[in-house]
């Protein structure tokens, strides 16, 4: 009886034994990211979060490991290189900021792989990710257009880039595409972190009698959108969804799905894919930017038609 039992007890323990060394080794074996955010650093309820929330989805579902780094000095190599001697499966940087740290870096790790999103490199070892703003922003536009009351609405950019300005040429072209009537403000912060400056530049736009403003400006445009709630006019997010950060103003976002591009890649690279350097390029079709859900107006149906015209051609 006793031999009975010390022989269950060992087999209780080599299972035990066998469990834990399966689980180290998935640990061990785990396709794993460093992410380089951007300067203005988490809780921007846009651009970072959104590049943050797609590796924690991919570690909830995919079961990969992620590291992550802010650049608050502006420091993008030492913060990147730092993540590289992590030994990560792939390096992320987020925005024309990081691009030359990645490429030099890119460089002198030919066999470090590297993905760059919202800029584009031609070093062979870094995948770059873009998004056809301009195409979401239009949509944008439209609703500004159509249901405007004073024929004024407001564009505030962050700082003058081309990605920026292919968000304020796709918000000017929807809005005009509806309304001949409407007068398009614009103004650049020139700064994506500075939340009081787009409240001042968005009573500037009030005083002019907009009642619709746009932003894509980051943590700039949080300001932006709390001082349009403070003010009783209505607004528009960028990148996620931002209803939460104003819910009395905010009608809808143009979402920048960064989260699921980064899902993606890794999702690749679980499948044991690999990454060829390649320029991805994602617009409508192919779900990388759209609408949030439209609240606090309504649409006609005449109205809805026109944006779903857009979005399904």
């Amino acid at each position: 009886m006793k031999r009975v039992l010390w022989a269950g007890l060992l087999i209780m323990v080599m299972l035990l034994v066998g469990c834990q060394d399966n689980s180290s080794q998935t640990a061990d074996d785990a396709i794993s990211a460093g992410l380089l955010v951007t300067e203005s650093g988490l809780g921007d309820d846009s651009f970072s979060d959104s590049a943050f929330q797609g590796l924690e989805l991919a570690r909830d579902e995919l079961g990969i490991t992620f590291d992550y780094r802010e650049p608050f000095d502006g420091d993008f190599k030492a913060q990147m290189e730092d993540l590289v001697q992590e030994d990560h499966d792939v390096i992320m940087g987020l925005s024309y900021n990081a691009q030359a740290a990645m490429d030099e870096l890119a460089e002198a790790y030919p066999d470090q792989q590297f993905v760059l999103v919202d800029a584009v490199s031609d070093q062979d070892n870094v995948t770059s990710i873009t998004f056809k703003e301009d195409e979401g922003s239009y949509l944008v536009g439209l609703i500004a257009g159509m249901k405007t009351e004073t024929d004024v609405v407001g564009f505030i950019g962050g700082e003058h880039i081309g990605v920026v300005e292919k968000f304020e040429e796709g918000f000017v072209e929807g809005v005009q595409a509806v309304n001949d009537d409407a007068e398009i403000l614009v103004e650049y912060a020139g700064s994506f972190d500075d939340d009081q400056l787009g409240a001042d530049l968005t009573q500037d736009m009030v005083e002019e009698d907009a009642d619709y403003v746009f932003h894509a400006a980051g943590f700039t445009g949080v300001g932006t959108l709390k001082e349009a709630e403070k003010q009783g006019i209505y607004a528009f997010g960028v990148d996620s969804d931002q209803y939460f950060v104003a819910e009395d103003a905010v009608v809808s976002s143009m979402m920048k799905h960064v989260d699921n591009a980064l899902y993606d890649i890794m999702e690749q690279l679980k499948n044991g894919e690999t990454l060829d350097g390649s320029h991805i390029e994602l617009g409508i079709e192919e779900e990388g930017v759209g609408l949030a859900p439209i609240r606090l107006i309504d649409l006609s149906d005449s109205e809805q038609s026109r944006i779903d015209e857009v979005v399904n051609q």
